[in-house]
This record gives structure tokens, C-alpha cells and sequence, in this order.
């Protein structure tokens, strides 16, 4: 997949392709039948498909300080949407300036002359433009009027229950890890790079390794957590920590994974953790012997629950 950013990226080329715009935080099932249904309109056009995105939420810039935390990088999201088979991702940056173009200067300019769109794909419901006055009805007239064929895909739904950035974040919130992971199609996942901790883990016998995430994801609710860590490639089986320590006082909230069958030094590189199961709240202990013993339950329930990578 071919990544271009910004507006000085455009035009693309001379050759027609057909478009979806969205955030698509998490790429959920829902965001995920925009994409495939662009990419087969692409290939039965024989032309290129395109996915438009943005570099930060919208509300990080209309509503600073309510806008929500994020399931996904932009480096994740990117991932996630070439495995669906797009030719080519936009990421535009989400400036004050740009919040203010016009949905029909977005069009024209972006979709028209940027990317030559043939045709056009987008979620029923997604809105875009100065105070979200494009929609799917002002596609269709502007399409008319400038040549190009559009459709909307409708929300994706589970025994009832639509499937939404926002409902996953909200489940995360509670430690239910049952619904994003039937929303989203795959696990819940951090990214992150691992850092020096207090090394109190270590003292302990479970040495865990401390990931610094992006501060714009979002962290599930505070507890102990089943799952795995993925490092560089190589996948392990892992007790997670999501909290503040408050045994030893308070840290501030973060998140720290004890890789089972592991002894090594990962500090600097890049580690994804992937949430299984929701074991148990973060307590705080009288003695150190009173939390290594919970530890050791912790891992005990990991394995239980968890299968070794590649099982």
C-alpha cells in the first residue's frame, strides 16, 4: 500500500480511483465494510482504491479537552487498513485551517482534483466538512454535478448492538474485553516502546516491562489483565498491568507487562500488548508477600488462560 500525506501530496496522477473518507479509529468491523466494499468497487473498475484519513480526531481540534482517547496509532490504523487490500492511504492533517473548509471545497478539492475519484464509498452516517455539513446527500449532488458515482454502506450491527468506535471505547472503560473484541474482529491492542521502570517487578521475581504508549490512546480500565506481548516479531504469553502500583504509594497510570518464559533486556524497543481477559482490580497490599502472591495467581490464571503463541 502507497502512503501519501498531506495536501501538497495531491493530485495522485492522471488515473481515476474510487474513495472512502473516515477516521476509522480502531477499524471496526463497520469501518472495515467501508473499506473492502472500496476496494471492490476499485477492481471492478480496474482503477486504484483510496482511503482518506486524518492525522488526529477531529474533536482534538473543534473540542480540545473532550476529545476522545484513541483505539489505534495512525501506524496501526495504517496496518490494519492495507491488510484490507487499499492501494493507496491520504492522511491528512486535521488543522484549524482545514476545520474550517467547506464540505464542497473538501470534495472538490481532495476528492475531485486531488484524487480523481470515479466513484465514491463512504459510511452512511459519516459527516465531514465546517460544522459537519457534508453527508452522504451532499455527496450524491455533488457527484451528479461533477461526474462521479457514489454509494453509502450501512452500520454494521451485532445481535442488535451497532458496532462503534465509541461502544468499544466505552466497554474498555468497564474491563469488558468481550465486546471490542467481537467489534473490532481481533484482540484489543497497545502499542508502545518498553522503558526503564522502578525495577520493583524485578525485586519481586515477575521483572515486567513498562510500555510508554502515544497519550492520545486510550487505556482500558485500571486491573490486571490476561494476554500476550508481541516484541519485534517474537510473541509471549503476559500478565498486564494497567495502574498505578499502589502498594508502593501511587504512579501515575500506565502500563506494564510481565512476558512469561522471558528473561532478557527489551528496554527500547517496540512492544505490542494484546488483552485477553479481564483477571482481577489493581489492589493495594499490606506486604510484599501478600502481593507476590497474588502475582503468582495472576500468572497461574494467565496460562490457564491464555495458549502459547503459536498454539
Amino acid at each position: 500500500m502507497e502512503r501519501l500525506h498531506g495536501i501538497g501530496s495531491l493530485p495522485v496522477g492522471a488515473e481515476s480511483t474510487v474513495v472512502t473518507v473516515g477516521f476509522f479509529d480502531g477499524v471496526h468491523l463497520g469501518h472495515r465494510a467501508v473499506l473492502e466494499r472500496t476496494v471492490a468497487a476499485a477492481r471492478e473498475r480496474g482503477v486504484r482504491s483510496v482511503a482518506v484519513t486524518f492525522d488526529r480526531h477531529p474533536r482534538e481540534v473543534l473540542t480540545p479537552g473532550r476529545e476522545p482517547r484513541l483505539l489505534t496509532t495512525v501506524e496501526r490504523k495504517a496496518r490494519l487498513i492495507e491488510e484490507v487490500g487499499i492501494d493507496l492511504l491520504l492522511v491528512l492533517a486535521f488543522t484549524p485551517e482545514f476545520s474550517r473548509w467547506p464540505a464542497e471545497r473538501f470534495v472538490s478539492e481532495i476528492v475531485v482534483r486531488g484524487l480523481r475519484a470515479a466513484h465514491c464509498v463512504i459510511g452512511a452516517n459519516f459527516t465531514f466538512g465546517h460544522r459537519a455539513a457534508g453527508n452522504l446527500e451532499l455527496l450524491v449532488d455533488m457527484g451528479r454535478r461533477e461526474g462521479f458515482g457514489v454509494e453509502g454502506v450501512g452500520l454494521r450491527e451485532l445481535d442488535g448492538r451497532v458496532v462503534s468506535s465509541s461502544s468499544i471505547r466505552e466497554a474498555l472503560s468497564r474491563g469488558d474485553l468481550e465486546w471490542p473484541h467481537r467489534a473490532l474482529g481481533r484482540r484489543f491492542v497497545l502499542d508502545g516502546t518498553v522503558v526503564p521502570g522502578a525495577g520493583r517487578g524485578r525485586d519481586l521475581g515477575f521483572p515486567t516491562a513498562n510500555l510508554r504508549t502515544w497519550p492520545r490512546l486510550l487505556l482500558p480500565r485500571q486491573g490486571i489483565y490476561a494476554g500476550r506481548a508481541l516484541v519485534e516479531g517474537q510473541g509471549y504469553v503476559a500478565a498486564i498491568d494497567v495502574g498505578t502500583n499502589p502498594t508502593f504509594g501511587t504512579d501515575p497510570l500506565h502500563v506494564e507487562a510481565y512476558l512469561l518464559d522471558f528473561d532478557g533486556d527489551i528496554i527500547g524497543r517496540v512492544m505490542a500488548v494484546e488483552f485477553w481477559a479481564y483477571l482481577r482490580p489493581e489492589e493495594r497490599f499490606e506486604t510484599t508477600d501478600e502481593l507476590v502472591a497474588a502475582m503468582d495467581e495472576d500468572v497461574r490464571r494467565t496460562r490457564e488462560l491464555v495458549p502459547p503463541v503459536g498454539d
